[in-house]
């Protein structure tokens, strides 16, 4: 979306006679990338659709705060990172004496969920991710994955973009370290 399209979109979203519409089109144009970034996140199909509904009930109930010092899609991920990552304290608060079990089968999980189309190095991949802290995790698949400048994940996660580059660089060589001991 261009950002001429995008400040159509939000002056449509400002605007109570089409905010319904408009906000129908946010869904539609931003569904698909926000669900891989939640779904990175949390891993399952059916937890990354709880998430996302949550992630577009907030964006709807909270219209009114998108301040637009930043683009829309920037609001959209923080939303969706925020959503994420509060589900998964959550879980983590519920399964607290099970983390390691839960930690080491992800690759398992994984691979038994029907919309999991991977294979076998990309299931590991996803099981080196979910041992990272939350944060780079985070950080790791908004980058890598997405391809985001550090500039953009700054103002998702708010925080300096040398934090990011450190919590980028230390999720990466964990994630070498992790793939050299199942050498």
């Amino acid at each position: 979306m261009t950002k001429q399209e995008e400040q159509q979109l939000i002056e449509q979203l400002t605007n109570p006679a089409t905010q319904r519409k408009a906000f129908e089109r946010v869904v539609r144009e931003y569904s698909e990338q926000l669900y891989w970034q939640v779904r990175r996140i949390v891993l399952i199909h059916e937890d990354a659709d709880d998430v996302m509904q949550n992630v577009f009930i907030k964006a709807w109930t909270h219209l009114d705060d998108f301040r637009q010092d930043s683009r829309l899609s920037t609001w959209l991920y923080r939303i969706a990172v925020n959503e994420s990552l509060d589900f998964l304290r959550k879980q983590k608060n519920m399964t607290l004496e099970h983390t390691d079990d839960v930690e080491s089968g992800v690759a398992n999980m994984l691979v038994a969920d029907n919309f999991f189309d991977g294979e076998e190095t990309e299931a590991m991949l996803q099981e080196a991710i979910s041992t990272l802290p939350d944060v780079q995790r985070t950080v790791f698949n908004l980058r890598y994955f997405d391809d985001m400048k550090y500039s953009e994940i700054s103002k998702i996660l708010n925080t300096s973009e040398g934090a990011l580059k450190a919590s980028y660089h230390i999720a990466v060589k964990k994630i070498s370290e992790f793939f050299k001991r199942r050498d």
